[in-house]
């Protein structure tokens, strides 16, 4: 079959045939229909710092997927071949403390799909049973491919209840402006999103919310003068690992105010904790996804109406994965879907 591949320790990926992967008794093989390109492609792609250190070649990567499936182990159950499934791309040891009381997603043994085994950029992958999410209604084959960043968007945006509040989401890559729309969905009363990139603001505006906030050329002190708060953000979701942007909202959220931190910073920096402390502000890590009530959850937003189509800018056969790869590093685009179904 043919799989996109990080074959040797250096720079890019090669479109390579490899053996169609084999599924045991308790596993599903899946033929791959759409993948999604995440920011972990693009550092593996480049082989920088992280990559060196997590990667082990040769190795398969991706791991936002939507597939039909092809076949099921003899202990398979629940799922059934010709199937619509997403999968997901983190694989719990189910033995630990937290796998054992029902904290799948806090597994300190967790191996990620295209990271840790081989994964999804391939025309078939294999998945445990248990890591497989069937579509039971209608959805869009590159929004069900994207479930999985959908998924970190929905587990940090649901952190706090959002109904009636003021959301201040810094960052507006796939997965804030995904988040962007959540808090909307979920009643929010303003949302707004910063960015240095007009073209990502522009598809936030897409799904509108309230304010896209260049923040290389206002303040989110000026957003708020805007939309008229006077006590600051009550909700803060960082999706940008950015230092100034992690700053600015600490400065611009109200007393007891919540911050949701997805957004993974490459190197340490200072904060000013003592504001912390005095403005009570809460603050919660967000890594991947509830295992898996925040599928659930995705599944009732998309039911209920949650367009995604704006946040999908780019569709590319699987053999221009190159090209799609490049847009994808831009900073300037939404998600960019790879099409294995020729």
């Amino acid at each position: 079959m043919k799989a996109l591949v990080k074959q040797t320790a250096e720079p890019g990926l090669r479109l390579m045939d490899v053996p169609e992967p084999e599924h045991g008794p308790g596993d599903v093989l899946i033929k791959v229909l759409r993948t999604g390109i995440c920011g972990t492609d693009l550092h593996i792609r480049a082989w920088d710092g992280w990559a060196q250190q997590a990667i082990v070649t040769p190795l398969v990567v991706g791991h936002e997927f939507v597939g039909e499936v092809a076949a099921v182990g003899d202990d398979v159950a629940d799922v059934a071949v010709g199937d619509l499934v997403s999968g997901e791309g983190h694989l719990v040891c189910g033995k630990c403390r937290n796998c054992l009381a029902g904290r799948r997603h806090l597994c300190r043994n967790t191996v990620g799909l295209g990271v840790g085994r081989d994964g999804a950029f391939a025309e078939y992958v294999v998945l445990p049973a248990s890591n497989v999410w069937v579509h039971r209604s209608k959805v869009d084959l590159d929004v069900a491919a994207i479930f999985d960043p959908f998924g970190n968007a929905v587990h940090t945006a649901l952190s706090f209840p959002s109904l009636n509040e003021d959301v201040l989401i810094t960052g507006a890559g796939p997965i804030g402006i995904m988040a962007a729309a959540v808090v909307k969905h979920a009643g929010a009363r303003n949302v707004v999103i910063t960015d240095v990139s007009p073209e990502r603001l522009e598809i936030a505006r897409k799904v509108g919310v309230s304010l896209a906030l260049d923040v290389s050329r206002h303040t989110i002190a000026d957003a708020q003068e805007q939309l008229g708060l006077k006590e600051g953000f009550d909700i803060g979701l960082e999706m940008s690992g950015r230092p100034e942007a992690v700053r600015d909202m600490l400065d611009n959220m109200t007393h007891g105010g919540r911050i949701a931190m997805l957004g993974l910073p490459a190197d340490e920096f200072a904060v000013d904790w003592s504001k912390i402390v005095q403005h009570m502000i809460t603050i919660k890590g967000i890594y991947g996804r509830e295992m898996f009530e925040t599928w659930y959850a995705m599944q009732v937003l998309i039911e209920g109406g949650l367009d995604l189509s704006p946040v999908i800018t780019g569709t590319y056969g699987y053999e221009d994965y190159d090209a799609a790869f490049d847009e994808a590093a831009t900073a300037r685009s939404g998600k960019i879907i790879l099409n294995w179904n020729d």
